[in-house]
């Protein structure tokens, strides 16, 4: 006979199973951000702003985020264009809006907002939530 659960004993086991099946961990109970970047770098800033993210993305591990995809598009990758070309692509995703907005707020990362500033010409920057 199969042995009888509370119905919270069913939820943590319904997770540890769930997650187990997940490589980025998916938390039913709070619905992961999910961030997507265009970046815009001024031209001639590009080692300044690899400067930046050497800094920003090992940060980001620290406020349960992951960075999924960083990618620089080049001219054959585009398909349609109604918009100029990023020079990268992030997709970022953390558990929580909180922890998002504490990565934002990292006095470590704060310290090297000038490099950021120095060499970001634009941001466009889509926040969601799976699906």
């Amino acid at each position: 006979m199969a042995p009888a659960y509370q119905s919270h004993e069913l939820k943590y086991l319904f997770k540890k199973f769930a997650d187990s099946l997940s490589p980025f961990h998916i938390h039913y109970t709070n619905p992961m951000l999910f961030i997507t970047q265009l970046i815009y770098v001024i031209e001639g800033q590009e080692a300044v702003f690899d400067q930046f993210e050497s800094v920003a993305i090992p940060t980001i591990l620290q406020y349960n985020g992951r960075l999924l995809l960083r990618v620089r598009p080049d001219d054959q990758a585009i398909i349609e264009q109604h918009i100029d070309k990023p020079y990268e692509i992030h997709l970022v995703e953390f558990d929580s809006e909180q922890d998002f907005k504490n990565f934002m707020q990292d006095e470590e990362r704060k310290k090297f907002l000038h490099l950021k500033e120095q060499s970001i010409k634009a941001t466009v920057l889509v926040q969601g939530t799976r699906l």
